[in-house]
């Protein structure tokens, strides 16, 4: 049975696209099959970065490991019984058809609170949530007081991921690891930065995830969009020698996969 990966975050701009993306190429660069969905019905950034892949690979020729985004089956309204919503059903189905023949399914969200990201975070066996180093993102988890020291109590996203948890419970199902990924940090030791380290590390201990280190703001990657290209995969269209910004991102990306901790995966590349 293949194990389902989860991208959450319900504020835009956090980073879900960019990280489902090199996630899911250094899987499949691994050597996992991986398939993937993006829930994001209207901006379909993630589904756009992999046909942006598609379409240089095809131009170019040639043959990089990728992953496969499938979109959601239509189901016919007259099939669902009274009270039950189409979303669950699309959603259900396309999880049912790829979980066979993969390793990995991975499901990006919306920067949004929608019927599909509540119905998959109940499905994750691991949850990553990019969050930017910034109480304005922080205040998604939990509210804090003025002085950003202590926090007051979980916020909308937090309590979306407790009812995901208490429902996959109900179901005799794994609970969920979550992973609290924080991207764009800032390299100097400033006081919001000390902050938020001492903020987030408490609330882990109060709801339950885990810290992981995520990306630093870099150009590259708004670069690689258009072609659907990682930082995995700069040698191989010829990039003969990285600059120091390039391979502190790999780094990044190395960690971030170790921290993931998923089944059978080294970060070994």
């Amino acid at each position: 049975m293949a194990h389902i990966i989860v991208v959450g975050n319900e504020k835009g701009g956090a980073g879900k696209s960019t990280v489902s993306m090199h996630v899911a190429t250094a899987l499949a660069r691994m050597g996992h099959k991986i398939s993937a969905l993006d829930l994001d019905l209207r901006q379909r950034t993630f589904g756009r970065y992999v046909e942006n892949r598609v379409a240089f690979l095809k131009k170019t020729g040639l043959a990089l490991a990728s992953p496969v985004i499938k979109e959601l089956p239509e189901i016919a309204p007259e099939s669902l019984k009274p009270g039950e919503n189409i979303y669950d059903h699309r959603l259900s189905a396309a999880v049912a058809e790829l979980e066979p023949d993969n390793d990995f399914i991975l499901i990006d969200c919306p920067g949004s609170h929608t019927r599909l990201s509540q119905v998959a975070h109940s499905l994750a066996d691991t949850l990553i949530t990019p969050l930017n180093d910034s109480f304005v993102d922080f205040d998604l988890l939990a509210r804090t007081d003025a002085s950003g020291d202590k926090i007051l109590g979980p916020s909308v996203y937090s309590e979306m991921v407790w009812n995901a948890r208490q429902l996959r419970a109900q179901a005799g199902l794994t609970p969920i690891d979550w992973v609290v990924v924080r991207n764009r940090m800032g390299a100097q030791r400033m006081v919001n930065k000390e902050k938020m380290e001492r903020a987030i590390n408490n609330l882990s201990k109060r709801i339950g995830f885990r810290i992981a280190p995520g990306f630093s703001e870099r150009v590259v990657f708004r670069e690689l969009f258009p072609r659907g290209l990682t930082l995995l995969d700069l040698k191989d269209i010829g990039v003969k020698q990285l600059n120091i910004s390039n391979v502190a991102a790999r780094q990044e990306l190395r960690d971030l996969v170790k921290a993931l901790e998923l089944p059978g995966v080294t970060a070994d590349f």
